[in-house]
């Protein structure tokens, strides 16, 4: 509504205000959204030919929805953002003490009926209700029946409310945010009994709280989250929910490693201030979590999180930019000993999968995948030819030391008897800085060491390369 909000039922009713349920609510703003041809969700990446048109099949279709997928897969970003399909403000009874936003034209709990019924249309007080506060969402685990459904309210009987009586409830989660969306994050880490009050409400959309049955016809839409490991285990979700739930949306991680990039430019947001970053320093970041996503050693059933990707670009970032304050440097350009840090921003984030790593550590791990990233990257970069007479001046006795604290402008000096290396890290990018050459040749030697042409040996924070 545009102009002044009505403040009273009498206002209301003459301004031609309709009420809506939510979903129906959700699916015409969203149908309006479809034909301005505006986007769905701004900010999510690479799901618009995959994920956006089944939530567009849900939300047309008055679904409650699962968001399945791994770690790192938008689901909480994506059940968000289907708050900006609701309407900007709606009218809600403005009755102290009511537990709910009443509508109202369709007043639910009996407090609400009683004063509709018995005050005048003009004394009746309206508030409204903006949109972002109509949404809310719980993490399952430790969640109990009181928070999301209700309970007897101790304090209420103490006064000397009738334990018979709808007063002596208190309301959860779900009941409170009738006219609104309610979203269950994890869901198989859901109490059984919980499970079942929720596949009520999914049903027959009443709560029933120790016995007392309130025929509330709840208003909410229900978003659930889960990973397919936990999900589809046996047991842990009960069939009847299962069942219940209207559509499953499938998420997925990056099908490209560019989209995988734009979402960890996006995500990270570092100060660009005084760094340049090449942009086969981010391929490589980015694929360093492609190859953990496929390593052998890398439980796949858990995932590896988009940000582990965004942790580890701050990351690079930081620690080039940390060498250009202490050196002096303008702009500071990420290299490939700036990943000799990636440990303090990867480890913990990988679940080795227990079969695959065998005696491997989390480090161990961890830098096999990191190898095997600059090795995709560097094939993508530089053509075979060439690289064995890089490695051939290696093999007569050649040993050439960096590190992320080696001034850029000594990688010219310490390259003179190995002039091959140097015309590849043009190729790479043809930087006319010192620091962007500098940049280029740590990834042609560490593409070398990566394909087995050199070997490396690594002592605090300096890499020494040799045949």
């Amino acid at each position: 509504m545009t102009g002044t909000r009505p403040t009273s039922l009498k206002e209301l009713r003459e301004s031609g205000w309709q009420s809506k349920s939510v979903k129906h609510e959700l699916r015409d703003n969203y149908l309006a959204a479809l034909q301005s041809s505006e986007p769905l969700f701004p900010g999510i990446v690479g799901y618009d030919d995959t994920v956006v048109p089944e939530i567009s099949i849900a939300v047309l279709a008055g679904h409650d929805m699962l968001f399945l997928g791994e770690k790192g897969q938008a689901k909480s970003r994506l059940m968000r953002a289907l708050v900006r399909f609701l309407d900007e403000y709606v009218p809600y009874l403005d009755l102290p003490g009511c537990p709910v936003h009443e509508d109202p034209f369709n007043p639910l709990t009996r407090a609400a009926k009683e004063y509709v019924a018995n005050t005048p249309e003009d004394q009746i007080r309206i508030a409204w209700w903006h949109r972002t506060d109509r949404y809310a969402e719980r993490l399952a685990p430790g969640t109990k029946f009181a928070d999301v459904i209700g309970e007897i309210d101790p304090a209420k009987l103490a006064a000397g409310t009738s334990m018979a009586a709808e007063d002596a409830l208190h309301f959860g989660l779900i009941p409170r945010m009738h006219r609104g969306i309610f979203a269950m994050n994890e869901i198989p880490e859901l109490d059984e009994l919980i499970q079942v009050g929720l596949f009520n409400i999914l049903e027959e959309r009443d709560v029933q709280i120790r016995g007392y049955p309130i025929q509330f016809d709840l208003d909410v839409l229900i978003l659930f989250s889960a990973n397919p490991s936990t999900f589809n285990r046996s047991g842990k979700v009960i069939p009847q929910l299962k069942d219940r739930i209207g559509s499953l949306i499938q998420t997925h991680y990056p099908r490209e490693r560019a989209l995988g990039i734009e979402i960890m430019e996006q995500e990270a947001r570092p100060d660009a201030s005084g760094v340049f970053v090449p942009y086969f320093m981010k391929e490589i970041i980015e694929q360093i979590s492609v190859s953990a996503r496929k390593s052998k050693y890398v439980d796949h059933a858990s995932g590896v999180s988009a940000r582990f990707s965004i942790a580890n670009y701050r990351t690079m970032v930081a620690s080039a930019r940390h060498r250009g304050v202490r050196l002096g440097e303008s702009p500071a350009v990420p290299r490939i000993s700036d990943l000799g840090h990636l440990p303090t921003s990867s480890l913990g984030k990988l679940e080795l999968d227990l079969m695959g790593s065998h005696q491997m550590g989390e480090k161990q791990v961890l830098e096999a995948i990191i190898a095997d990233a600059i090795r995709t990257v560097f094939e993508e970069y530089v053509e075979a030819h060439g690289l064995e007479e890089i490695a051939d001046v290696f093999s007569k006795g050649v040993k050439i030391e960096v590190g992320d604290m080696l001034p850029s402008a000594e990688y010219a000096k310490r390259l003179k008897r190995v002039p091959k290396a140097w015309e590849k890290a043009f190729e790479v990018n043809a930087g006319a800085s010192d620091a962007v050459r500098a940049s280029c040749v740590e990834f042609v030697l560490a593409g070398l060491y990566a394909s087995d042409r050199i070997s490396r040996a690594t002592r605090h924070g300096r890499m020494t390369y040799e045949t």
